[in-house]
């Protein structure tokens, strides 16, 4: 019982105790995204749909040639968005060939 009680009330406390970590990095993604602008002069540099089990969010990476640094935010479709990586040393990936298609008209 001692043992049962005990797993119990550490399983809440890790809950308890991880949910503020990740709390703090989540802010409305206007915020997130001005700071990273004006912070460290970061710019949009790609991103894509990501599906989990129920919902879809927005994955982005925002990135500055000019400080090297990178960031990577999930964004909820309500408009919360979490920092889930940072980085230095960013560097530009070039293609080598020009994927086929379309041109478009100018």
């Amino acid at each position: 019982m001692y043992k049962h009680l005990l797993g119990t009330g550490l399983s809440f406390g890790l809950i308890a105790a991880s949910m503020p970590a990740y709390a703090a990095n989540c802010a409305k993604r206007e915020m997130v995204v001005e700071r990273l602008k004006s912070h460290y002069s970061e710019s949009f540099a790609g991103g894509g749909l990501q599906a989990s089990q129920s919902t879809q969010s927005v994955v982005e990476v925002w990135a500055s040639e000019k400080t090297g640094t990178f960031t990577v935010i999930l964004t909820t479709p309500e408009g919360l968005a979490c920092i889930v990586a940072t980085g230095t040393d960013w560097h530009q990936a070039h293609l080598l060939n020009e994927p086929e298609g379309t041109e478009s008209l100018k």
